[in-house]
């Protein structure tokens, strides 16, 4: 092989190696962030009360945070940790962060939900109990619902918050009660999706 053609091909493996670090740097920098954001499930005083006269008891785990205010009742806040989404064209979905503990103090059982996530295909707030894989339909958007988007920004906002049919028959079931009914006013619900 002659000197220029050594030349010419260490040249193109240098120009070659070069493009791809580049590249690679590129992609990097040019990678979408995670999405950010959070929902809000407001239970409202008087679910509060009945369900506290029934012994049964919603307790929010991290990563979520709590609120109380006795003018609204219990606000539980889950960041967005994951998902795609599009409100205005019912597609996708936002993961959650943090989970929801059902105990029912008379019957002395509880059922653990992971995997939280607001489902845009199915307009239902769902969780994955504990030892399984499947969600269970927990919630949905009731009252005066709205959506909106501002730049890369979604929002959904419910004035009310209904307990759905599968999730009253699966917790009833889970914690051998009879306290949960299809379309239980339980409170309101916002969605923030930034992404």
């Amino acid at each position: 092989m002659s000197r220029t053609t050594a030349r010419f091909l260490a040249g193109g493996a240098a120009v070659v190696l070069a493009v791809t670090g580049f590249s690679g740097v590129a992609a990097a920098d040019t990678a979408p962030a995670a999405p950010t954001g959070s929902a809000v499930v407001t239970e409202n005083n008087a679910f509060l009360a009945s369900a506290a006269n029934s012994g049964v008891f919603i307790v929010p785990l991290p990563n979520a945070s709590v609120a109380y205010d006795s003018s609204v009742g219990l606000s539980t806040t889950l960041p967005v940790t994951g998902g795609s989404i599009n409100l205005s064209s019912f597609y996708g979905n936002a993961a959650l962060d943090g989970s929801l503990l059902f105990v029912d103090v008379q019957t002395g059982k509880s059922v653990l939900f992971k995997q939280l996530a607001f489902s845009a295909d199915s307009w239902r707030f769902t969780g994955v109990p504990n030892g399984s894989t499947t969600p269970v339909s927990l919630l949905k958007p009731a009252g005066t619902v709205r959506n909106s988007r501002t730049g890369t920004t979604q929002t959904l906002t419910s004035t009310g918050l209904a307990l759905d049919a599968a999730g009253a028959k699966f917790l009833d079931t889970q914690l051998n009660t009879t306290f949960f009914t299809a379309g239980q006013a339980v409170g309101s619900f916002a969605l923030t999706f930034n992404g």
